[in-house]
């Protein structure tokens, strides 16, 4: 029965950090859409007095809701950084006892969600660094080439994309952030290995 009531709490807690990773997927994968609807719209519109009041509107709901579900990333950013080493020790520990599998599959779900929002949320940035030069290769008419060049100007020093307290997330930061608890998980490993 306890262990019964440790694998349903295990579940339970599983399942709820993934409907939160679901969550901030979907925000984020909103978010990617609505930057791609302001660039549609600004490419159909061809109308450069629109084009800032447009970008405007689509840079603060992106703030926004990146302000709404930052506490929550950072909250599975940390979880993400304590549940790599110990997955890792978990298999080294139990290693080949049989059902050994079963024990890391929930760790390596939750982690798989974690990555996937951080990575949907670096793309978010991504996208919104692209917006000055699909601006700046579009031509609205004669004479609005200084005009076009102050819209990018502006578009690009707006530094639009997801923030999680003031740091703008970009997949750089992303990959580098995997990189090094691979490293860190590798070096615990490791010198529990020598230990033994």
């Amino acid at each position: 029965p306890a262990d019964l009531t440790i694998s349903v709490l295990l579940a339970v807690v599983v399942w709820v950090i993934l409907c939160m990773c679901f969550g901030m997927a979907c925000i984020c994968v909103a978010l990617r859409m609505m930057i791609d609807r302001c660039c549609y719209d600004i490419v159909h519109s061809m109308v450069i007095t629109d084009v800032a009041d447009h970008w405007n509107v689509t840079q603060a709901i992106v703030r926004k809701s990146s302000g709404s579900i930052e506490e929550c990333l950072l909250l599975q950013c940390a979880m993400l950084a304590v549940v790599l080493p110990l997955m890792l020790m978990d298999v080294m520990a139990v290693g080949s006892l049989p059902g050994f599998a079963l024990g890391v599959v929930p760790a390596a779900v939750v982690a798989g969600g974690v990555l996937c929002v951080l990575l949907l949320a670096a793309a978010v940035s991504d996208k919104c660094a692209r917006v000055p030069s699909l601006i700046n290769a579009m031509d609205f008419g004669e004479g609005t080439s200084s005009a076009r060049q102050e819209i990018v100007a502006y578009i690009a020093s707006s530094a639009a994309g997801f923030y999680v307290f003031g740091v703008r997330i970009h997949t750089g930061m992303v990959l580098k952030f995997m990189y090094t608890w691979c490293v860190i998980t590798v070096a615990v490993a490791s010198r529990i290995l020598v230990d033994r």
